[in-house]
């Protein structure tokens, strides 16, 4: 399992011009599942996203997770994040998990994500065409990998 994770100061999601989910302070979360991706992936991730000290301290140091923060996460669903395109121009996406394999560890990582981060919580829509806009903040960019492969 994958993650993009910027910290954000508002992002939001659409699906055919109508805001499906948004967020002020927090991180947008992109994942993205492999098809032979476990639970174990969805939970190291969500606990992981949820203890990373990405958020500035009194200091200014980044010293604080969102978790501390009481900050918010936007996560969409991103199949992409498993493109190989390492030959030819068009990516292959035979890495990413099938939607019907996908969802359901999609949704283990939003419960996960709840049970670890008291803020709000937003999401996009599953295997829909989104358009995500968000306030980049720093910037900051993380990528994950829960088999820690970057």
């Amino acid at each position: 399992m994958r993650a993009v994770l910027q910290r954000v100061t508002r992002a939001s999601v659409s699906v055919e011009g109508k805001v499906v989910g948004e967020i002020g302070g927090g991180l947008v979360v992109l994942l993205g599942i492999a098809r032979d991706d476990t639970e174990q992936d969805a939970k190291y991730l969500a606990e992981k996203i949820a203890a990373l000290r990405v958020f500035d301290d009194a200091e200014g140091r980044m010293s604080l997770s969102v978790a501390e923060t009481g900050g918010a996460l936007l996560v969409v669903s991103q199949f992409t994040l498993y493109g190989d395109a390492r030959r030819g121009r068009r990516p292959s996406w035979s890495d990413a998990a099938p939607p019907d394999v996908a969802e359901p560890h999609y949704e283990y990582f939003l419960s996960e994500a709840r049970r670890n981060v008291t803020g709000n919580i937003a999401t996009g829509s599953f295997r829909r065409m989104m358009e995500v806009e968000l306030v980049n903040d720093g910037p900051v960019t993380i990528l994950l990998d829960s088999r820690k492969q970057f």
